[in-house]
């Protein structure tokens, strides 16, 4: 984080992307949700990955969908998450070093 000093607003939205990845499902569930064939996953695509209840997968789809970091459309009675892509990318540049140009001097 060399570039421009967070706002307060964008410190705040940026750590709570940062405490929902930080778990080790939720991260694996975000992972999983991108690497889906087209882009997105039904919760039935999802459940079987891991050995938690299926409450407990929902609680944590549910955290990725506070955060920003995924949408759920139902269709039916089942729900499909996609990755919400702008927030990656916002999370990327501000983990991301600022490129600047070093002044040479002979």
């Amino acid at each position: 984080m060399t570039g421009a000093a967070l706002s307060p607003a964008d410190a705040a939205t940026l750590a709570a992307a940062l405490r929902a990845i930080a778990d080790p499902t939720r991260l694996r569930l975000l992972s999983l949700i991108g690497a889906h064939a087209g882009g997105e996953a039904c919760v039935c695509d999802l459940t079987g990955e891991f050995d938690l209840s299926g409450p407990t997968i929902s609680h944590h789809l549910k955290v990725l969908r506070e955060a920003g970091l995924i949408t759920g459309e139902r269709r039916g009675t089942w729900i499909y998450y996609r990755v919400v892509r702008d927030t990656l990318a916002a999370l990327s540049q501000a983990l991301s070093p600022a490129t600047h140009e070093l002044e040479v001097t002979a």
